[in-house]
């Protein structure tokens, strides 16, 4: 489906078409998918959309989101085996085929405008009508920490329909009533516990049987994989090098491009002159882009070295050539003191801002951050008679595949895509840039592959950045002797900054930036108040902004939950003790909170120089609390432990959720003491990690992270909700500690 009619069906669905909507109710009964959809090898036997057997016995589940270190291979592979009743020994996963039936739905769900907490007819409506869309464009992407939440139902109904037509065949094998027989362990087993048939004995019975959908799933307390520690599945590939991310991509006669952009934001290319003597051995083409320059060449390090040393590369440097982080701050400040705004957020009682009372203000910054992946962005791309082949590590295959046959002026049909391992995503991989780039050299080179891979320092200069943001807060404090804080405290916001969702619509889909807000930017605080009130301003501007690791609530989580603080504070109030009166209504919250402050033996004494800071936030499904303790000597700030409490409602794979809050506590203590993104001469002047450090082994604290159990609770996301809370904790140890307020990151001690 073109573009072009997806904005069309868009529309309709959101208007009311009724005719997509009974389309999907048409063919929701697909989303089992029959059993030729999941591409079968020799002595393989599909037993649906999801879950094909071979003969030894392996159990193959397809797994159509992208492994960047998550564990989503395996924690999805798990939904599958526990309702099949497989043994955890004989899964593996892989990549399926494009198909609406491998659709992500949450992930789009979770761009609406609206926090989790709200309903009624609109905003229900909007999910429905959503939801409904999703399923007509059949969208697979990997983010926003979605992948468990969106494949709860369908992977587990695939595993059970997988089991039931196995015991149809072993009844068809044996000649015993299906009554009689029950699944376990990787066996069909009849009375008595006898075995009557291995998993793979019965590919040949299998036959013309057609899975069922309308089976029942397992109670949680009949469990026995889901909730367990089960090994990763991606672990021995990358322990013994046989994991192939896309640097490693190594087609026949494979050729290499290293690419230089123009310098400055909304810059161009004007020209790439070649030295007089013509090209020198190895280098074989210059290929010139809009606002970059590629060279290819029979090796990567030669194609850079000439870029670096043998063009000469004059830049068109545009309008921005004059832009600077300073003049972005003031523009931020002006911005906030205006009355142009949007309320994005209101409840309670307004009356409470005009009462009199002790009135405290703050103003909070967030730089722009870089994503800094691991692995350098990458995408390896043949043309030729065939169609366009790409291999890369990406977060969504269908976005790649869509913009790769708009650029190559082909059908999609025409376009495959090979989705790598990926060395880190955090958002940067749902970009197009790099596909972009790859078919524009591969349509120079048609006939060869050749892989685009940029230096770190490209990177860096050419990210979608996280957004730099400014909120200036106020609050009007209850009188002395209120007996509830949460009925007399009035909050004012005022939040500045890009959005990245809006960006990227435009991007993608070619349309002007619609300006809103990003949703987790302006999500409800947990928080009972007497009133609350957030009103938001969208600049638009030329620095290019993106997903980053937990989007807006990486840097709201840090002005919300500071400002707590300070709130505390001027109450003559332990942080604790005030965040526990605000969630009173709250027991979930309440509990995750309790977790995190018992685990870090909140109140007990500390040596000179330490403090504790207590930070909660709920994003993705998911509510975290951490408790950072920090030492301050010699004007270094050290963090020395972190205690995390997650409650993520049922626990799929306890080991993944406890690596996932470390990774996003590593990520996000990088930003915090050291992440910063800046501007000048329009061009952004941090390289590589010298001036853009992370995190080191030797800067690494203690994490101990407490997994709150909430089985009935609805599902959350792991891979990011553990970033957001770390910065405020820390910001807040760090006052506890010296009694200095930090409202800038990173965090700089005066």
């Amino acid at each position: 489906m073109r573009l072009s009619r997806r904005k069309l069906v868009i529309g309709g669905v959101l208007g009311g078409g009724a005719l997509i909507v009974g389309y999907w109710f048409a063919h929701e009964r697909d989303r089992l998918g029959d059993r030729t959809l999941f591409s079968t090898h020799p002595g393989d036997v599909g037993l649906n959309g999801w879950v094909k057997l071979a003969g030894d016995g392996r159990v193959v589940v397809a797994v159509p989101r992208a492994e960047m270190g998550q564990g989503v291979h395996t924690a999805l592979a798990q939904l599958v085996a526990e309702e099949m009743d497989a043994r955890w020994s004989d899964v593996r996963v892989e990549t399926p085929p494009e198909s609406n039936v491998y659709r992500n739905v949450e992930i789009l769900l979770d761009g609406l405008p609206f926090s989790p907490e709200q309903t009624g007819m609109m905003v229900d409506g909007a999910r429905w009508a959503v939801g409904k869309v999703m399923g007509v464009l059949g969208v697979a992407a990997t983010g926003g920490s979605t992948s468990v939440r969106d494949a709860w139902h369908p992977m587990r109904l695939a595993g059970a329909s997988a089991r039931e037509l196995l015991l149809r065949a072993a009844a068809r094998k044996s000649g015993l009533p299906q009554s009689e027989l029950k699944t376990a362990d990787g066996e069909v087993r009849g009375r008595g516990g006898r075995v009557v048939a291995r998993f793979g004995e019965l590919v040949d019975a299998l036959g013309d049987l057609t899975p069922l959908a309308d089976v029942p799933l397992k109670r949680p307390a009949n469990f026995t994989i889901i909730g367990t520690p089960a090994s990763r599945l991606d672990l021995d590939d990358k322990v013994t090098g046989r994991a192939v991310f896309g640097i490693d991509v190594r087609p026949p006669g494979l050729l290499f491009a290293a690419v230089r952009n123009c310098p400055t934001f909304g810059g161009s290319l004007q020209q790439a002159t070649p030295p007089a003597g013509g090209l020198p051995p190895g280098i074989r083409k210059i290929v010139p882009l809009p606002t970059a320059v590629a060279v290819v060449g029979d090796n990567w390090w030669r194609a850079q070295q000439f870029l670096k040393a043998g063009l000469d590369i004059a830049w068109d440097e545009g309008p921005n050539a004059a832009l600077s982080s300073d003049a972005l701050w003031r523009a931020y400040e002006t911005l906030a003191a205006t009355s142009d705004r949007k309320e994005s957020r209101v409840s309670g009682d307004a009356a409470l801002l005009a009462r009199p009372g002790r009135r405290i203000e703050a103003v909070y910054r967030a730089p722009y951050l870089a994503h800094a992946t691991m692995e350098p962005m990458n995408c390896t791309a043949r043309l030729d008679d065939a169609g366009l082949t790409l291999w890369m590590p990406s977060q969504s295959s269908s976005l790649m595949r869509y913009v790769a046959a708009r650029e190559a002026d082909l059908p999609q049909d025409k376009v495959t895509v090979h989705t790598t391992f990926l060395g880190g995503g955090f958002g940067r991989r749902a970009e197009v840039d790099l596909v972009k780039q790859a078919v524009a050299v591969a349509k120079a080179m048609r006939g060869t592959p050749v892989q685009v891979l940029w230096s770190r320092e490209e990177d860096m200069a050419h990210d979608f950045y996280r957004p730099m943001a400014l909120a200036r807060l106020s609050a009007v404090l209850p009188p002395d002797g209120a007996s509830a804080a949460q009925d007399a405290i009035a909050w004012d916001a005022v939040l500045v900054g890009q959005s990245a969702g809006s960006q990227y619509t435009s991007r993608l889909l070619g349309i002007a930036e619609p300006g809103d807000p990003d949703p987790n930017s302006i999500e409800n605080l947990p928080y009972g108040l007497g009133f609350h009130r957030l009103s938001t301003i969208v600049p638009r501007g030329p620095v290019p902004v993106g997903f980053w690791r937990s989007v807006g609530h990486s840097h709201t989580a840090f002005f919300d939950e500071c400002f707590v603080d300070e709130i505390a504070h001027a109450l003559g109030k332990d942080p604790l003790a005030m965040r526990r009166d605000l969630l009173r209504d709250k027991p979930r919250h309440r509990k995750v909170l309790d977790a995190a402050a018992r685990g870090a033996s909140w109140g007990t004494g500390l040596p000179a120089g330490s403090g504790r800071g207590i930070a909660l936030r709920v994003s993705f499904g998911s509510i975290v609390a951490q408790v950072a303790e920090v030492m301050v000597e010699s004007g270094a700030i050290r963090v020395k432990r972190v205690v995390c409490a997650i409650d993520c409602g049922p626990v799929v794979n306890p080991d993944i959720v406890r690596a996932q809050m470390e990774s996003g506590i590593v990520y996000g203590l990088t930003a915090a003491l050291h992440g910063e993104i800046t501007i000048s001469k329009g061009r952004v002047e941090q390289h590589q990690f010298d001036d853009y450090p992370v995190l080191r082994i030797d800067g690494m604290p203690a994490i101990e992270t407490v997994i709150v159990h909430s089985d009935d609770a609805p599902l959350g996301g792991v891979g990011e909700p553990g970033t957001p809370p770390i910065a405020p904790a820390v910001a807040n140890a760090v006052f506890a500690a010296t009694g200095q307020r930090l409202r800038s990151l990173p965090l700089k001690l005066a």
